[in-house]
């Protein structure tokens, strides 16, 4: 059978969706469904059952996503060894990332590097934090960036360059009618509209306030900076966020970036990678470009 219906395979089990996995491949999703239908066909087995609580294996179905990963995975390494031979740029790079990075800090990153490199893809995925580690660590993505970057056993950072985290407020706010920069201790029982409490920036943001014994009320919470964006520009209360997310925003004049004048507080960002993973030149090219280095 062909590598692409292989991959497909893989990417329905790890997703649950057709859909997704037909994004991932740059295909139609009826033709995602004419390679599964092949694929049981050619084995005579039934792979994938379908129920209302979403797409699950049959007991042939992981054996082969099993066999199919492996596959896949030695297949890698060998194209990664021969292109290594050429030192092409070729291929795709599978990236997931938050979605503050991968919205605002990672589009200038990408057009410079498929300008650079117009033999290379780059598939973004968006994702939470703890399912960016997963993916990394089930080699579902080449890399995930996300904030708060934590190694371990497993994983190894590359540092990126931090953020500044800065209050954002809608343009009539008493806040932003009083100067350029707020201390923390002016948030005090202000409206707030925060990160969901499992997200990194937001335990960072509640140290913070913790340590400087500043009580917010927290109104709504939410799992992506867009939202939350939208929500202060809506008058439902103040927030923190990365500087560069609010950038287009304060240029439009729908909401005010107010720096915190007690301290600085820099959210880091990194590259998160499996430990003994063989990087391609084409993944060490786009690193490269992340970092500054190309």
């Amino acid at each position: 059978m062909l590598m692409g219906y292989l991959q497909v395979f893989c990417d329905i089990i790890e997703t649950r969706s057709f859909s997704k996995a037909a994004a991932r491949n740059f295909i139609s999703q009826p033709a995602v469904s004419q390679q599964v239908k092949a694929l049981e066909e050619h084995f005579h087995q039934k792979l994938i059952e379908r129920s209302p609580q979403g797409i699950y294996p049959t007991e042939a179905g992981r054996i082969f996503y099993q066999g199919a990963r492996e596959i896949l995975e030695r297949y890698q390494t060998l194209e990664r060894q021969m292109m290594d031979l050429t030192q092409t740029v070729a291929g795709t790079i599978r990236v997931a990332t938050v979605y503050s990075v991968g919205l605002h800090d990672l589009p200038p990153y990408i057009k410079h590097f498929l300008q650079a490199f117009p033999q290379a893809r780059i598939h973004v995925e968006y994702s939470r934090t703890n399912k960016i580690y997963e993916a990394v660590r089930q080699n579902q993505v080449d890399v995930g960036i996300v904030a708060y970057p934590q190694e371990s056993r497993q994983l190894g950072v590359v540092p990126l360059p931090s953020d500044e985290l800065v209050v954002i407020t809608d343009l009539n706010h008493p806040l932003a009618q009083g100067g350029n920069a707020v201390e923390l201790k002016q948030l005090a029982r202000q409206h707030f509209v925060a990160f969901e409490p499992d997200i990194p920036t937001r335990k960072a943001i509640d140290r913070v306030l913790h340590d400087h014994g500043v009580e917010v009320d927290v109104v709504q919470e939410f799992d992506n900076v867009e939202t939350i964006k939208r929500s202060v520009e809506a008058d439902c209360g103040i927030s923190i966020i990365p500087r560069r997310c609010a950038t287009l925003e304060a240029k439009a004049g729908s909401l005010a970036i107010l720096p915190i004048a007690d301290m600085k507080v820099e959210r880091p960002v990194g590259v998160i990678y499996k430990r003994g993973k063989t990087f391609s030149n084409t993944l060490q090219k786009f690193i490269a470009v992340l970092t500054g280095r190309e």
